[in-house]
């Protein structure tokens, strides 16, 4: 499968081959949104906790009497019926993460990255390397994509200064290592640039 190599100008510098097992695969949208619960469950923080009966400050002797006094009988003032006593069935700490196997988390990306080529929303740039570190001038450039949100994935050789110094003041604009490429990003962002030198980090990540 062949796609062209534009410039940031979004002008055309070439063409390269693609694969297709990667990069033109069938949609599975039952796979991404499993892919997407696994990504929000692993970022939920899961310290929300309260104070049980062995936990809050008091005694475990009766506070009064069996009997005689007209009241309830009570065991001690720890029980949540009391003023400061413990939280009912109240929550604790626990790690909402699960595990996908890596055959589905592969699946699922591939799956992600064919969407978005099917759409035509994803571009190879030659190099984010720009010779200024202006936000206007990388601004007026990124204008001619028409984008709605941009996100920019970069080698693992590292993302250049300028650009990223550049592109850091735009709104709805984000860079992402080809390392951290995940499903819920290509998804979120409108359209999605691609360095051409990650391109084989990131075949050789899903072969």
């Amino acid at each position: 499968m062949k796609k062209i190599v534009l410039n940031l100008k979004n002008k055309t510098v070439g063409d390269i081959a693609l694969d297709t097992e990667i990069f033109a695969v069938k949609k599975f949208p039952d796979l991404i949104h499993q892919y997407i619960r696994y990504q929000n469950a692993k970022s939920r923080q899961g310290s929300h906790t309260t104070k049980s009966r062995s936990e809050v400050s008091g005694r475990s002797k009766k506070p009064f009497s069996q009997k005689g006094t007209g009241n309830a009988r009570q065991g001690s003032n720890k029980p949540p019926n009391f003023r400061g006593g413990a939280v009912s069935m109240g929550p604790v700490n626990r790690d909402y993460s699960f595990n996908l196997n890596k055959k589905e988390k592969k699946l699922a990306l591939k799956s992600a990255l064919s969407v978005k080529f099917v759409e035509d929303k994803v571009f190879i740039i030659d190099t984010f390397e720009i010779k200024s570190f202006k936000t206007k001038d990388l601004y007026s450039d990124l204008q001619k994509f028409n984008y709605k949100s941009a996100l920019f994935i970069y080698s693992e050789n590292g993302l250049d200064k300028n650009f990223k110094l550049a592109s850091s003041n735009i709104p709805r604009v984000s860079t992402l290592n080809q390392k951290g490429i995940n499903v819920k990003d290509l998804i979120t962002f409108d359209k999605i640039f691609i360095e051409q030198k990650s391109i084989n980090e990131i075949v050789k990540r899903l072969s």
